[in-house]
């Protein structure tokens, strides 16, 4: 029965969790977010008050 022999299975496994931790860190990290946050658009506008008659 091939399942019971680790041999491949455990390479396998080492290589894919070699690749998860030594390729794909540096590349999710290098990630640039195109809009970075502007300090001057976090002021929130006044609203306008309505000067409409409620009669």
């Amino acid at each position: 029965m091939p399942q019971l022999n680790p041999l491949p299975w455990f390479a396998i496994l080492f290589y894919s969790w070699l690749i998860f931790l030594l390729i794909l860190p540096p590349k999710v990290l290098a990630h640039n977010f195109p809009n970075e946050p502007n300090p001057e658009a976090t002021e929130t506008p006044k609203p306008q008050t309505w000067l409409w008659p409620w009669h």
